[in-house]
């Protein structure tokens, strides 16, 4: 298993591979913002706009490659504002079904905290949805629970659910990015 930091270049070139892992995560019951079934044509298109995203500087995205096979994903979210960029949001955390229960979401999440540490980032916030599995994940990995708020967004069949606001401080690392 690989994971790579890819351009906007190759980002936009793996859109596809990207929009099958997307469609099995809403396949499979995670709530990243899509309502179930996921149109293939709109998960390419949502990917594409991600590279865009990249190239602005706007967004970092990792992929884990299992040999030729997209298997997980990883972002991290730059605010625009002077005020905020000492932080990011780290969004998009996706594991393609048949790859989980082996370490990768573990591997994607220490990936992207690493990085925004090395870059000078010393907060990172996210939201899930409450009660999911990733939970677990963020708990486990020193990630603190702010609280949760109800009817947040609607999981892939369309119910609306609470979601849970985490944040984790990180050290500042000194002589890098």
């Amino acid at each position: 298993m690989t994971v790579t930091r890819p351009d906007a270049q190759r980002l936009a070139d793996h859109c596809e591979e990207l929009a099958d892992l997307l469609a099995d995560t809403v396949a499979g019951g995670a709530s990243v913002g899509f309502l179930a079934p996921l149109d293939r044509a709109e998960a390419v298109a949502w990917w594409r706009h991600r590279a865009a995203a990249v190239a602005a500087g706007r967004l970092a995205v990792w992929v884990a490659h299992d040999g030729d096979r997209v298997s997980g994903t990883v972002s991290l979210a730059f605010p625009d504002k002077p005020n905020s960029r000492h932080r990011a949001e780290l969004v998009k955390l996706m594991v393609r079904r048949d790859a989980r229960g082996r370490g990768l979401g573990r591997r994607l999440l220490t990936t992207a905290e690493e990085a925004a540490a090395a870059s000078g980032i010393t907060l990172l916030h996210l939201d899930t949805e409450t009660g999911s599995p990733a939970e677990r994940l963020y708990g486990s990995a020193g990630w603190t629970r702010l609280g949760d708020i109800p009817d947040y967004a609607a999981d892939p069949a369309g119910v609306l659910r609470p979601t849970t606001v985490y944040y984790k401080r990180l050290p500042h690392v000194t002589g890098h990015g």
